[in-house]
């Protein structure tokens, strides 16, 4: 009968011979490798042991055994219960169609030196096609001289987006003479009252070069202030210029130069603009459709009217010119043809969408105060026809009586007599105070506004002021 194991590597007493040793196990199938190992980094809390004399080194740690079953060698684990298809197994949805590949492009040409340089312009406008682009760009990469030249190009390129206009500006011809005349002082020069009308028709007729034909069949709306209400007239682009070349026939008679309406044309400037629109198939809108038409008769006229007072001297600006209800000095109609153009410019402007900057100020300052000038006796006539209110106060001419100060910002101030165009404006005997930027005496001067809507500070004499902003819009006319 056997004994138990006393502990002591033995049976019984430790006298019988020691147990035959068991088989050895299978030789098992190595695991695979960890990453760690793939990669040729240890994993930090392993140490290989140092390998005994003569043996082998370790070539990584080994899986204990019986942790980790071999791949291949799990047991089966028996056959699974059938489940019952689910609703949406039972009546799977059909596949959806996979989409073709789209055939790869065979690779694009290698292109030469010449011809990528060539491509350069085209590229730099973003002109070039996507292959083309793409092989630019690689061609760039590594030429220097090309990369400098497409650098170039594209701030060329930069230069044409600028986001200020191109245009020149109108007064650059006004400038230019100025300084040349500063220099070398013209033998006959032109005066200043007339400067100021050729600039504004030189700033017009650099408008009407800038339009092409259809632009010359745009419809214009001429609006002006009746004395008591805001009227208006529709014509068209070469209707206005042929209403200036009209109206400025007057001043043309008044030198004696050709008149564009004959020798027995009316004086009032209303009714000289109809018989102009209506003198004959001529000068009907579909024969003045034609730029050169219209344009340049009025032009010619124009540096006739400023050539002739340039040698008249000094003694021709007192010359009377009759405008049919009423005169003006010969530089005063100047100044006022001068106005009319800026005006009947803005109209242009304003129907075929194109900006328009108002005139220099020292051009801008001799309208104004013509306008003020000529307050006075429109604010009396305006009296005689029952639209102003009586006079507060009379007295004899040249002395001091009741005044309204006016204010134009960036112009200047005026004080304006409100009983007599006869007496003498005072500082002192300032009743109201009217302040207007130059936009708002601008649109109220032309009649564009009515009074009423005129945006103005007013201050004092409800009266006088409205009196004073009438007989500014009566200035207005066709």
């Amino acid at each position: 009968m056997s004994r138990p194991d006393d502990g002591t590597g033995g049976t019984g007493r430790g006298d019988g011979p020691p147990p035959a040793p068991e088989p050895a196990e299978a030789p098992r199938i190595p695991p695979p490798r960890p990453a760690a190992e793939d990669s040729g980094r240890w994993p930090a809390h392993w140490h290989p042991a140092p390998p005994a004399d003569g043996a082998p080194p370790p070539r990584g740690p080994q899986e204990p055994q019986g942790q980790q079953e071999p791949q291949g060698q799990q047991e089966p684990r028996g056959p699974q219960e059938p489940r019952e298809p689910d609703a949406e197994s039972r009546d799977p949805l059909p596949a959806s169609p996979v989409p073709p590949v789209p055939p790869v492009p065979p690779p694009a040409p290698q292109l030469s030196h010449a011809v990528l340089k060539s491509l350069l312009g085209a590229w730099a406008l973003a002109a070039c096609s996507p292959e083309e682009t793409a092989a630019v760009e690689a061609h760039l990469n590594h030429c220097n001289p090309c990369a400098e030249e497409a650098l170039r190009l594209r701030e060329a390129v930069g230069l044409l987006h600028t986001e200020q206009s191109l245009d020149l500006d109108p007064l650059l011809r006004s400038r230019v003479l100025a300084g040349c005349l500063g220099r070398r002082p013209a033998r006959i020069p032109v005066p200043d009252w007339a400067g100021v009308y050729d600039a504004e028709a030189a700033r017009l007729d650099a408008l009407l070069r800038d339009m092409g034909e259809a632009e010359w069949r745009a419809p214009v709306r001429l609006r002006w202030f009746d004395g008591r209400r805001q009227v208006g007239r529709d014509t068209t682009v070469a209707g206005v210029i042929g209403h200036l070349m009209a109206v400025d026939g007057i001043l043309a008679a008044s030198l004696g130069l050709p008149d564009p309406l004959g020798a027995d044309a009316p004086g009032d400037p209303e009714a000289r603009t109809e018989a102009y629109w209506h003198g004959g198939p001529e000068r009907s809108p579909e024969a003045a459709a034609e730029p050169e038409a219209v344009r340049e008769p009025w032009r010619e006229q124009g540096h006739a009217l400023v050539r002739t007072v340039s040698f008249a001297g000094r003694g021709a600006r007192m010359l009377s010119v009759p405008y049919g209800r009423f005169s003006l000095p010969l530089r005063d109609s100047f100044v006022d043809r001068a106005f009319e153009c800026w005006v009947h410019a803005g109209d242009i402007a304003e129907a075929i969408d194109y900006p328009y900057e108002p005139p220099a100020s020292a051009h801008l300052r001799r309208m104004v105060d013509l306008c003020a000038r000529l307050l006075p006796d429109a604010l009396a006539a305006r009296r005689r026809a029952g639209l102003a209110g009586p006079p507060r106060r009379l007295g004899a001419a040249g002395t001091p009586g009741r005044t309204l100060h006016l204010e134009v910002e960036g112009s200047g101030h005026w004080y304006i007599p409100l009983d007599s165009p006869a007496a003498l404006p005072s500082e002192a005997e300032t009743v109201a105070r009217i302040a207007l930027d130059r936009e708002a005496f601008y649109q109220l001067a032309a009649g564009h506004v009515p009074p009423e809507e005129a945006a103005a500070g007013q201050i004092g004499d409800p009266e006088a002021i409205r009196d004073v902003l009438f007989a500014t819009a009566s200035l207005s006319r066709l």
